[in-house]
């Protein structure tokens, strides 16, 4: 079993499956249904239930995650073929970016201060905003646990994109602008990703804010890491 668990093929089908199955029945049965989320549980659960170890499965998953780096880039096109409407507006991107990164950053340093969060754990969660790459690099430098920080980046992207779209509807934001620019600063390629599924529009917009967070939050945390030292 352990040679049909380990080969990279496993990994690949059973995450291509999984996501698969998920869109299947969001389509059919349950609108609502994140299948991101609902892929990530599955695995979850399937590997949890038949005893298969991460290593086995992280074979060929790991194959799935190299095409993250492609896929993002692959946003340049949208980015590309909107940019007279992100040229125009390219002063309210980038300020609502840049205040938004700001504010993501001190709140959380705020709240985890009034929690009595560990040091650890504040490192590993401020750059939490930024897209996984750059936020797991930062997390090295500044002295948090990498792993950690991968996994809060990830928890941030999954719940803008669930809980993202019912919180604009509610706060009356309809601008493809507002919430291109707040999903790109704030859940990166996974809040991207959820977009595009209904307006090609604000997921450019939203690309187009997670590149310039990606390039702004790295500047923001240099007096943080001469800081630290």
């Amino acid at each position: 079993m352990s040679e049909w668990t380990s080969h990279p093929l496993f990994g690949v089908t059973l995450t291509v499956g999984a996501y698969a199955l998920s869109c299947w029945v969001r389509d059919r049965w349950f609108r609502q249904l994140h299948p991101l989320l609902a892929a990530a549980t599955v695995l979850i659960v399937f590997l949890l239930c038949a005893g298969i170890p991460y290593e086995d499965y992280n074979a060929g998953g790991s194959l799935v995650s190299f095409f993250l780096g492609p896929a993002t880039i692959a946003l340049g096109t949208l980015i590309y073929k909107h940019w007279p409407l992100v040229r125009r507006k390219i002063a309210a991107i980038l300020s609502g970016m840049t205040f938004g990164t700001l504010f993501g950053i001190g709140i959380t340093a705020l709240l985890l201060w009034l929690l009595g969060g560990s040091r650890p754990v504040l490192l590993s969660m401020l750059p939490k905003t930024v897209t996984s790459p750059v936020a797991v690099e930062i997390v090295s430098l500044i002295g948090g646990v990498p792993e950690m920080g991968a996994v809060f980046t990830v928890l941030t992207g999954l719940t803008g994109s669930v809980l993202g779209p019912a919180l604009s509807r509610l706060a009356g934001i309809r601008s493809d602008i507002a919430v291109g620019t707040a999903f790109g600063t704030t859940s990166h390629g996974i809040g991207t990703a959820r977009l595009l599924l209904e307006s090609e529009i604000q997921g450019s917009i939203s690309g187009f804010a997670m590149a310039a967070s990606a390039i702004l939050t790295p500047i923001i945390f240099v007096p943080v890491y001469w800081w630290l030292l």
